[in-house]
């Protein structure tokens, strides 16, 4: 692979490491949401019951135990960062990205004492200093533990293998990578407090653009949308999300870094009668209610345009399965099946699907809409939108059933005008695999080996959310018709000797089996 596709790579990597702290904030959201939605006391007064001392004290319990997760966000970073990005012994990584936390926070509380910089305590706030862990430093936050996280990773892949002197040989390998991960992280948090200020007023400057009012809306969603194909969008939201482009908000005289930091005090901890609920509005434009119009109205209707246009001696084997492509964002907020389903075959008709989105965005965004948290499902509308007070959810059926009934007209007419292959328009009958509906993983392992060149043409094996990444050693023997067999709704090469097999949010146990048929455990 060229250095430019190593690079693209690594960015890709990167990316991915970030969905698995996501992941556990997700549903950790959805339940500080509920429950700090039935604690309310307007939600009280409609609900009588919820007001039992029993019942308050479990959703209380509930909501202390789960803001645990939020009170310590920065640390799964850094392991889910350690984790991700690392190759090798990412089970050593990920100690050592625990280790690298602790010692950069104590550096820079080293570095601010001696420099006569460390600000007393009524003073952090307005100086971007807090306490982490008992630790007064600077307010790196996620930055702080994805920087961990980084160094953790590289330093294992570098040392895992590290041979010391005999004197020393106890500290050898794996021993090694977390010594040297604290000598490391030292230095690194020498450096940061230097260029620190730089930083962060070069994201400022940033989120001049980004937060310009509609503009700032409609090009977020352009650009999540336009990288979900390089697996990039990931980074970007994570950016606006716990970095200054996303902005600095003060709330109840505490400082916020990013869109999601500020909204989870809003929506966590102050609740709707909270003055700086009005806010809302403003952190939502960036967050999930734009999601929701895809994975709820705009994904439906074109599942339905593509049944409705399919051929049909196919459409009873295409039914099931533009139906699960319209259930995964529906219910688990995953759209990459849907959208790599027509993305490479008609990229035209993706930047049209990209620009019905961002003016959806921009339209909900004038609407003044405060509804979601980090997930488009169902469910968060039924939480963030219907159980919280002042969200103007319905603003969002106002938006989306005419974005739905232009997607569904609009793909409609694209797909027959130019005869688009999208499911169930292919020439031939077309006999479905069930391989994957039948969870038969062992199978689809064996025919995707197989189909890429056998175990020789295989360099590495990683997963995403929906795909199978694939460092290959030629390219150019992958049997692309033979793969299809697997029941993949999507292949294509990002870069040279680099494959991505679409699986939906199945892949991970399509990706372990490919492993156990790598190392000869399968029959």
């Amino acid at each position: 692979m060229s250095k430019r596709g190593r690079f693209s790579e690594n960015i890709q990597r990167f990316g991915r490491s970030l969905l698995l702290p996501i992941a556990v904030m997700a549903p950790v959201g959805m339940a500080l949401g509920l429950t700090g939605a039935l604690v309310q006391g307007y939600m009280i007064e409609r609900v009588p019951f919820l007001g039992n001392p029993t019942l308050q004290a479990i959703l209380v319990g509930l909501r202390s135990i789960a803001d645990v997760i939020f009170a310590n966000i920065p640390i799964l970073f850094a392991m889910g960062v350690a984790y991700g990005v690392s190759k090798k012994e990412k089970g050593i990584s990920v100690f050592s990205s625990i280790i690298s936390y602790l010692i950069l926070n104590a550096t820079i509380n080293v570095w601010l004492k001696t420099s006569g910089n460390l600000a007393p305590a009524d003073q952090m706030a307005q100086v971007g200093q807090g306490m982490v862990l008992g630790i007064q430093t600077l307010r790196l936050d996620v930055l702080g533990g994805i920087i961990s996280g980084l160094i953790a990773a590289w330093l294992t892949d570098r040392y895992h293998e590290k041979e010391l002197p005999i004197a020393f040989a106890f500290f050898s390998g794996k021993k090694f990578v977390p010594i040297v991960t604290i000598g490391a992280t030292i230095v690194v948090g020498l450096i940061i407090p230097f260029f620190w200020q730089f930083v962060t007023k070069g994201l400022i400057s940033m989120s001049s653009l980004i937060l310009s009012g509609y503009v700032g809306v409609f090009l977020n969603i352009v650009m999540v949308r336009l990288l979900i194909p390089f697996g990039l969008h990931h980074v970007w939201s994570a950016m606006l999300r716990f970095t200054p482009a996303g902005g600095v908000y003060m709330i109840a005289g505490e400082e916020f870094v990013g869109v999601l930091p500020a909204l989870n005090k809003i929506l966590f901890d102050l609740g709707p009668s909270h003055e700086a609920w009005g806010m809302v509005p403003e952190l939502t434009r960036f967050m999930a209610q734009n999601q929701m119009l895809v994975t709820l109205f705009m994904i439906p209707a074109i599942g339905l345009a593509m049944y409705r246009t399919s051929f049909y001696k196919n459409k009873k084997f295409v039914k099931g399965i533009i139906l699960t492509m319209v259930l995964t964002p529906f219910l688990g907020n995953i759209t990459e099946p849907m959208e790599f389903s027509f993305l490479f075959i008609a990229p035209l008709l993706y930047v049209w699907y990209v620009f019905l989105a961002a003016s959806g965005a921009v339209a909900l965004a004038a609407l003044k809409t405060g509804v979601g948290y980090i997930r488009g499902t169902i469910f968060d509308f039924a939480i963030f939108g219907l159980m919280y007070e002042n969200t103007s959810w319905y603003n969002l059926f106002i938006v989306g059933i005419p974005l739905a009934i232009i997607t569904y007209f609009s793909f409609s007419w694209a797909i027959k005008k130019w005869n688009i292959p999208t499911p169930g328009r292919e020439e031939d009958e077309v006999e479905y695999n069930t391989l994957l509906k039948e969870k038969k993983y062992d199978e689809v392992a064996k025919i995707v080996i197989e189909a890429i060149g056998g175990r020789e043409n295989i360099v590495n094996v990683e997963n995403c959310v929906t795909r199978l990444r694939i460092d290959l050693n030629d390219m150019h023997i992958v049997n692309k018709e033979r793969l299809k067999e697997s029941g993949t709704s999507g292949i294509f090469f990002p870069a040279k000797n680099h494959i991505h097999i679409v699986f939906g949010p199945n892949v991970e146990f399509v990706k372990n089996a490919v492993d156990k048929e790598l190392r000869g455990e399968l029959a």
